[in-house]
């Protein structure tokens, strides 16, 4: 997923996104970040601070988010803040699931996830990890719903426990809105000129096959 939104005063007023297969956040994000601000109907110039995914998550994903809100942070002299990306993709779904337990998943790839679990009241009970799945993984959390991209490839094994998916709910910025509002007013920013995103795993470059 692809996605930019513009907030005021913890409220969503723009958005746009693309989720697809093949991998284009290079070539869009700064148009979305033109289409956004045209919606909002105001200029880059009043934007008062940038908030980013810091991760878990894609390596090229997490790289050009990061680069591209530094990016805007420099020039216009606007703090960055960071939002955890399995926390922002658990703020949708507290929206929508009520008194159960909440699992986002992130896919890391064959059957691995990136993976922390919430309560009702969006308190972690589970810390951040990447994990290989299995057919009773997080058992002892259940009953919980499960979403996010990660989520789909799960539902064939963990078929018949006490847990469901919400295939309706993938990563979106308009998941970082409420989170990164309360950082603002607390002044809870990053450094711009040395934070990192956090990986969680380490990067893997693919082997080139001479056909």
């Amino acid at each position: 997923v692809c996605s930019v939104a513009v907030s005021k005063d913890g409220e969503l007023i723009a958005l746009k996104e693309i989720a697809e297969e093949n991998y284009s956040h290079a070539e869009n994000i700064t148009l979305f970040i033109e289409d956004v601000l045209k919606q909002a109907k105001i200029s880059i110039k009043e934007i008062n601070a940038v908030s980013v995914s810091s991760g878990p998550g894609s390596y090229t994903g997490l790289r050009i988010g990061v680069s591209t809100a530094k990016g805007l942070c420099y020039p216009l002299n606007i703090p960055l803040i960071s939002v955890d990306s399995l926390l922002a993709l658990n703020e949708i779904a507290l929206l929508k699931h009520t008194n159960i337990n909440l699992c986002p998943l992130i896919d890391a790839r064959r059957m691995e996830v990136f993976n922390a679990i919430y309560n009702e009241l969006g308190e972690q009970i589970k810390a951040i990890s990447a994990d290989i799945i299995e057919e009773t993984t997080y058992s002892a959390f259940e009953p919980f719903v499960y979403f996010g991209d990660g989520a789909d490839k799960l539902q064939a094994i963990w078929n018949g426990r006490n847990c469901s998916i919400d295939s309706s709910i993938l990563s979106s910025a308009k998941g970082q809105v409420s989170i990164a509002y309360k950082k603002f007013l607390a002044q809870d920013f990053e450094n711009v000129a040395y934070f990192e995103p956090f990986y969680l795993k380490d990067f893997v470059a693919g082997k080139k096959v001479n056909v």
